[in-house]
């Protein structure tokens, strides 16, 4: 035991070298459970919808929406949603699974559900850019086929 309080205080650099790295390691799986919600990749997403009818929440943009979205996907914009999460009250006993584009802004729409009592939240890690590259459809608006002139 006096070696190691020795060598802590001969090479206190290195021992807070290890005690850095070690945080590291170990806050990223500690910040996932503090969180409240989980990340989960589009295959086990499309399960959930399918198996578990659990819904999935579009925060992105309106643009960025009719770009095209997740069928039956709930459009609700980051930016609105503190307004309108009384919209999602139907929803708080079901998994809710959250997307945007790439996965951030989602992070932060599963933050405010769980603050608002949805205990089953789910950030689709990636958004829709994993969505498409795992060859997922996305389904985008009807347009309006124009008639011919006579």
């Amino acid at each position: 035991m006096s070696q190691i309080i020795e060598f802590v205080t001969n090479r206190w650099d290195l021992f807070l070298a290890l005690a850095i790295i070690l945080a590291l390691m170990f806050s990223g799986g500690l910040m996932r459970r503090l969180r409240g919600y989980q990340e989960i990749v589009a295959a086990d997403a499309v399960l959930k919808m399918n198996h578990d009818n659990a819904i999935m929440l579009d925060v992105r943009e309106d643009s960025e929406f009719k770009d095209g979205h997740i069928i039956d996907a709930i459009h609700i914009p980051l930016g609105k949603l503190a307004e309108r999460i009384n919209e999602l009250s139907a929803y708080k006993g079901k998994e809710v699974i959250v997307n945007c584009r790439s996965g951030h802004r989602s992070a932060s729409a599963c933050a405010r559900l769980r603050k608002s009592g949805f205990d089953k939240v789910f950030n689709l890690k990636g958004g829709i850019m994993a969505w498409q590259s795992a060859g997922l459809p996305l389904q985008k608006p009807a347009k309006g086929k124009k008639r011919k002139e006579k």
